[in-house]
């Protein structure tokens, strides 16, 4: 993989080679050889059969009449070389003048592996492309330009796609001054100097000369230029007019912005030629120019969700190593093999500040280049991944990649990021830095997907409405989550109390309720929601009786696994939840501010009860939150002890004035039926809530 994401060269091809031996035979006739190094391990010519392989001529060369066919290959896959021996042939008056300039050392062409499995055999995979353009605005397939698709006619013959190209008429002749441009030519192709522009100067248009073709003599045609991003483009001599002969300088390549528009002929016919055929071969996928949205079978797969879990299990070990791959296509996906991982092991340290500026900066950068998804990224950014594609990370991405992600660059080509673990260090808990990235990558629109083990679900990261925060939700639920109504559970992870069959009466009221109610926060249309801490006791009390009345059932899952010193419960994630989110447990607080109820619900609970207490009054007091009920389930006794002297001391020394009315906010009650009466109330607006509410000596008021 990472030849693959360094190599410059398109697998279909070599670079260019030289000649390192040159005999002339006669005035039209020559023998060389010619030598490729630094060929790619990833060029296909090293893996077919070789009689696919062939000898592709530079195109200058060819327009001045200099033709060459491989007659032997010698291809090294362990050194990366390639030894061609060469026919040679003149063509035309300056065919033969070019002929005895050339010498050892001279540039002349290149390898092109016509791999069959490559082969463009359905035109639509073509004609997708039509009107499209790269990120730079260039068209990726047209004839004419952007909108010049109606000139490019696909056909599908003999099983492959075959574009007929319209010559225009007349043909290409030379002016006087190409006689002493060709020693320049010579000589620029010893220095590999591309002067094919300058070549053009040469060239004159003839527009009413008939297109056949002398003995002897060489054709140049014109069409409109070619533009072509997505495939390699090859000259088809079997479907060539009788008579007729291209050049070996039949390859039109991807990485030219408007190529093909000159093509060379020889041979004998009277008959005169009026198109030109190509065939098509696919490119790598990384570099095909593919939409995401034309992946059928990718797209299959990222829904289905099982695919994408066998895939993480390719992923080579250790498990405490990262892991990155990037996934352009279906059948990539579903072949994936451990050594399509990049795997890294990063070494975090402390970076010492911006007192070392320009320290600091290097040593995030080296971080940076250490993280797996960093050579997908760059590729994208450096153009040598140009189709959309999804990437596998073993572990959430670093917030320091954060610069990379949401370039203009990646934030076109990346379609989707899929994570098993949140945290390398934390394993299932988010940093607030990692969930700072992902609100980012919300407002990018880079979806982001928790391949969750525990649940055995995939999940997509969703914000709610207007709120900075958000959870891990089932894709099928999103619009749900976002246009929930939000009850919430707080209370003891130690006790599950007595109050289910009561509180899955009140959940079933308010689903019966809403049938007839038309208020901001309960219509008929209005999905319900319910959170928990998601741990055990009340909480899985309430995600356990949402997932019965199919509501959705989210949590704020902390990591309370014990720490050195630690006197909290360790907390064990119950088996009910449809959406979460996950903190680590120095962001207890952060957590608290993220559940964003509109209709909290207190059971008996501790310290940690006491404290989620506290937010919902300070939430009403300051107008985050509109008033709204809160419900204290439980005796009129237990919830006195727990508020009252609070709201008194509270009262006596005045430190609560003006907001004495947040008393009204809260309801104890003991059954379903009195929830229910308190908000039948709030949702007729004939509950006495708010500002202009009464002030209830207890600091809550009882329904009898």
């Amino acid at each position: 993989m990472s030849a693959f994401l360094e190599s410059t060269h398109f697998d279909l091809v070599t670079p260019d080679g030289t000649l390192t031996q040159f005999k002339l035979l006669n005035e039209t006739e020559a023998e060389g050889v010619v030598f490729i190094e630094e060929i790619s391990p990833l060029f296909v010519g090293f893996h077919i059969d070789p009689e696919l392989v062939h000898f592709n001529i530079k195109s200058t060369l060819a327009q001045v009449g200099v033709d060459a066919i491989g007659k032997e290959y010698l291809l090294d896959a362990k050194k990366g070389t390639a030894e061609i021996k060469v026919y040679i042939h003149a063509i035309g008056t300056f065919g033969k003048k070019m002929l005895k300039l050339l010498k050892p050392g001279a540039w002349i062409g290149k390898l092109f592996a016509a791999d069959p499995r490559r082969r463009v055999r359905d035109p639509e995979y073509l004609s997708r492309m039509f009107g499209r353009a790269d990120r730079w605005g260039r068209p990726l397939l047209s004839l004419g330009g952007l909108h010049g698709s109606d000139d490019l006619i696909l056909d599908k013959v003999d099983g492959r796609t075959v574009a007929y190209l319209t010559l225009q008429n007349g043909k290409v002749n030379y002016d006087d001054s190409i006689e002493g441009f060709l020693p320049t030519l010579g000589e620029a192709l010893v220095k590999d100097l591309s002067i094919r522009e300058l070549l053009a100067l040469h060239q004159e248009w003839k527009p009413f000369i008939p297109r056949n073709v002398e003995p002897g003599e060489l054709l140049l045609v014109k069409t409109l230029p070619l533009h072509i991003r997505t495939v390699f483009a090859k000259v088809v001599d079997e479907y060539l007019t009788e008579g007729y002969k291209h050049t070996t300088a039949n390859i039109l390549q991807p990485d030219t912005y408007h190529s093909g528009d000159i093509y060379e002929f020889y041979g004998k016919s009277k008959r005169e030629i009026t198109d030109v055929p190509l065939e098509f071969y696919t490119l790598d996928p990384y570099r095909e120019h593919v939409f995401f949205q034309d992946r059928d079978q990718l797209k299959r797969f990222v829904e289905t969700g099982d695919t994408i879990f066998k895939a993480f299990e390719t992923a080579p070990d250790p498990v405490n190593k990262r892991a990155a791959v990037f996934i352009v296509k279906g059948e990539q996906l579903l072949n994936l093999k451990p050594n399509d991982w990049v795997i890294r092991d990063t070494h975090f340290q402390e970076f010492p500040g911006l007192h070392q500026g320009s320290r600091q900066a290097l040593m995030v950068e080296r971080y940076i280049e250490q993280q797996p998804s960093y050579p997908f990224l760059k590729a994208i950014i450096e153009e040598r991944i140009t189709s959309q594609g999804i990437l596998l990370t073993r572990f959430f991405p670093s917030p320091v990649m954060k610069r990379l992600l949401l370039s203009d660059e990646v934030q076109r080509f990346l379609k989707g990021i899929y994570f098993k673990y949140p945290s390398q260090s934390n394993r299932s808990f988010f940093s607030a830095e990692d969930r700072a990235l992902l609100n980012d990558l919300a407002k990018f629109a880079i979806p982001v997907f928790w391949v969750d083990e525990i649940s055995g679900k995939i999940l997509q990261y969703t914000q709610r409405g207007d709120i900075d925060s958000g959870m891990f939700v089932p894709p099928g639920e999103v619009d749900r989550f976002q246009d929930a109504t939000f009850f919430g559970i707080y209370g003891s992870n130690l006790l599950e109390g007595n109050f289910e069959a009561e509180l899955k009466k009140f959940l079933a009221g308010i689903l019966e309720m809403q049938k007839n109610i038309d208020h901001e926060y309960l219509r008929p249309d209005t999905p319900i929601a319910l959170v928990t801490g998601g741990g055990p006791g009340a909480m899985e009390v309430g995600n356990r009786v949402s997932k019965e009345l199919g509501i959705l059932s989210c949590a704020n899952i902390v990591d309370f696994t014990q720490k050195d010193g630690s006197v909290v419960n360790e907390q064990k994630q119950n088996p009910f939840i449809d959406a979460k989110m996950t903190y680590r447990l120095d962001k207890l607080v952060e957590r608290q501010a993220e559940f964003n109820l509109d209709f909290p619900i207190f059971l008996m609970g501790g310290i940690g009860t006491d404290f989620e207490y506290a937010l919902e009054e300070v939430r009403r007091k300051i107008g985050a939150q509109k008033p709204t009920p809160i419900l204290l389930f439980g005796t009129k006794e237990y919830w006195q002890a727990k508020i009252t002297s609070r709201f008194h001391c509270n009262l006596k020394t005045g430190t609560i004035k003006g907001s004495e009315w947040i008393s009204n906010c809260f309801y104890c009650i003991q059954t379903a039926e009195q929830g229910l009466q308190v908000f039948k109330n709030y949702f007729n607006s004939t509950l006495k809530i708010g500002k202009n509410g009464p002030v209830y000596n207890d600091g809550f008021c009882t329904i009898e």
